[in-house]
């Protein structure tokens, strides 16, 4: 009976072979940073805190207090009774609902008819399509506050001032997110995928319905709350066109606070916090979702 004896690794095969990587840079191993990386993160967390936190302490504070030198740092006595009588005094209740219902069909409108604009603009082909979409681009970089007095006339003529109506419609359609889709779709949507589902007999509507928003879905969800975030903070065009105090939103509302010789700001800093911990709420709930729904859509990219 024979033994076959494994001959010892030569030199050159030891020289050839690849180093052995440490597991935090293996496939799936976690990396840490290091001492300087936890500082600036922390560095930089409380500079992105900071005016939440002092928006908080102003609003426990009474308006004698905040005009002293040097202003408190840290929360008083008075936040919830201020938190109170702002509610009251702003009819937030109303206007938080009226702000939430302008919010919500804006980004959802945005988000279907960029998709399907962006789809237009990435995979298919048509005469015009770039120039279109130049256009699209130049609408982005004119101010808004030029657009101000015809839209005004527009909702006059309609009889839409002092109604919701007159806030949700200017704000159906996004040249930001048809550009935002579009970009996005260029990587993320094979044309291999179209060309199969029109093999299959798909209509055009079809390969929107079954194709590109499942494969949109990340991006959706991150425009959505870009949408979202930006329709509850828009204060302009409200507090032009709801020139009463029947349908306010947040942010007319929150500007009602505070009126008189001198004002309170410990009224308004209460208003401004009860106006942004609904978008804190938001973000606490899908925020996990849309970061992994973000990262999930670049690795299948």
């Amino acid at each position: 009976m024979t033994t076959t004896v494994t001959p010892p690794e030569t030199e050159s095969a030891k020289a050839t072979k690849p180093p052995r990587l440490p597991k935090s840079a293996r496939a799936g191993g976690q990396l840490h940073g290091g001492p300087v990386a936890y500082a600036i993160l922390v560095v930089f967390t409380i500079v992105s805190l900071f005016p939440l936190v002092w928006t908080a302490i102003a609003a426990s504070r009474d308006n004698q207090r905040l005009a002293q030198t040097p202003p408190p740092f840290w929360f008083g006595s008075n936040l919830f009774n201020n938190l109170e009588i702002a509610w009251k005094d702003a009819n937030l209740g109303e206007a938080f609902f009226n702000t939430t219902l302008v919010a919500g069909i804006s980004a959802v409108t945005i988000v279907c008819l960029s998709t399907i604009a962006g789809f237009a603009f990435a995979k298919l082909r048509f005469r015009g399509r770039n120039a279109m979409m130049l256009i699209v681009i130049g609408t982005m970089m004119v101010p808004p506050q030029l657009s101000v007095i015809p839209l005004y006339m527009m909702v006059a003529k309609l009889d839409w001032t002092d109604q919701l109506q007159a806030v949700i419609f200017p704000s159906l359609v996004s040249a930001f997110g048809v550009f935002f889709m579009r970009q996005y779709l260029i990587q993320a949507l094979p044309d291999e995928i179209i060309e199969a589902a029109r093999v299959d007999g798909a209509s055009s509507w079809r390969v929107v319905w079954h194709v590109v928003f499942p494969t949109a879905r990340p991006a959706m969800a991150v425009l959505g709350m870009l949408m979202f975030v930006q329709t509850w903070n828009d204060f302009l065009w409200p507090f032009l066109v709801l020139t009463q105090t029947g349908s306010p939103t947040v942010q007319v509302a929150v500007a009602g606070l505070g009126r008189g010789y001198t004002p309170d700001q410990s009224l308004i800093m209460a208003g401004a916090l009860l106006g942004t911990l609904p978008l804190l709420l938001v973000f606490a709930i899908f925020g996990k979702q849309i970061v992994g729904g973000i990262m999930q859509g670049a690795v299948k990219g």
